[in-house]
């Protein structure tokens, strides 16, 4: 098939060509659509066009600014191309956060097994002082904040990266920060100072932990382009899973460094803060980050469609 050889082929191709094809291919497309949805050769044909469309972009000469077109559109359509995966993820997290609380209830132990004697000791010490977030205000801001921020990106890094185990370390990533944030959480709760913990907790939680989720997401997306590659080689198919999964996760980056500024020059005054302040600033950053990873994706959708673009589907 003259497509699948525009593909494959390294260099690139007369633009003409390529979207006399692409027409050719969406009017197969519309019509295997029509008369056999559900049909392997509609998935197949659905996923020639992702890919020609795609290749034609890129023999086109973006005139507006690369970054910016990288954030405004290209990651949010690949979040709604790979919204299961993102939904995935974080159905997973909810249930080990759930998991780890449980646990932490009915075994008084777990908490110091998953967190350490030394970190629960230190943090029972500072309860006892009246300051249960006093951890967040060692050391200097700045510090803090490049400290964070890396670590963060990090433990990111990581649970992404995993996926190439076909998503075995990906998977066990999220079961240990999970169940770590339900039982840490659920800690707070025993010691009867669950509202003090939000406030220190979800001032930079809210964007760090959803950005941890995404990129297990992505992590995720890399191991189904191993696990799945649908009618392309293996190879081909981990190509394209990598190129897509790591857009995804370079998108997190600005939310770990606004979540490690927070967390280094915001947290460590949650106690003395207005209680409006706090909740200005969770419902703030929840909202901003969710907006642009839930949202925001399925806005950028309607417009392509409107313009011509078909609704890709992908597993």
């Amino acid at each position: 098939m003259a497509l699948e050889q525009s593909l494959k082929e390294k260099s690139k191709r007369n633009p003409d060509e390529l979207a006399d094809l692409y027409i050719q291919l969406l009017n197969d497309l519309s019509y295997s659509q029509t008369y056999y949805p559900k049909s392997k050769t509609t998935v197949y044909l659905n996923f020639l066009v992702s890919q020609i469309y795609r290749k034609i972009y890129k023999t086109r000469r973006m005139e507006h600014n690369r970054v910016a077109y990288f954030f405004r559109t290209e990651v949010p359509t690949l979040m709604y191309q790979y919204r299961k995966q993102v939904l995935f993820a974080f159905i997973l997290f909810l249930f080990f956060s759930i998991l780890g609380a449980l646990s932490a209830h009915y075994d008084q132990t777990f908490v110091r097994l998953i967190l350490g004697d030394d970190y629960v000791n230190m943090t029972l010490k500072n309860i006892d002082k009246g300051d249960p977030m006093a951890v967040y205000k060692s050391g200097n801001s700045m510090g803090s904040f490049i400290g964070i921020t890396m670590n963060n990106i990090g433990v990111a890094a990581k649970a992404y990266i995993f996926g190439m185990t076909a998503g075995i370390m990906t998977f066990y990533s999220a079961l240990q920060n999970a169940i770590m944030l339900g039982s840490f959480q659920y800690f707070f709760y025993q010691q009867g100072v669950f509202v003090q913990s939000l406030k220190g907790i979800w001032l930079h939680g809210a964007m760090e932990i959803f950005s941890i989720i995404i990129s297990t997401a992505a992590g995720y997306i890399l191991a189904g382009s191993i696990l799945f590659p649908k009618t392309y080689s293996r190879m081909y198919s981990f190509k394209n899973g990598v190129q897509d999964s790591l857009k995804i996760f370079i998108s997190t980056v600005p939310f770990f460094i606004a979540a490690g500024f927070i967390e280094g020059f915001v947290t460590r005054h949650s106690n003395t803060m207005p209680l409006w302040i706090d909740i200005l600033i969770i419902t703030g950053t929840l909202s901003i980050i969710s907006f642009y990873y839930l949202i925001y994706p399925f806005i950028i959708h309607k417009k392509q469609s409107h313009g011509g673009i078909p609704t890709l589907q992908k597993a």
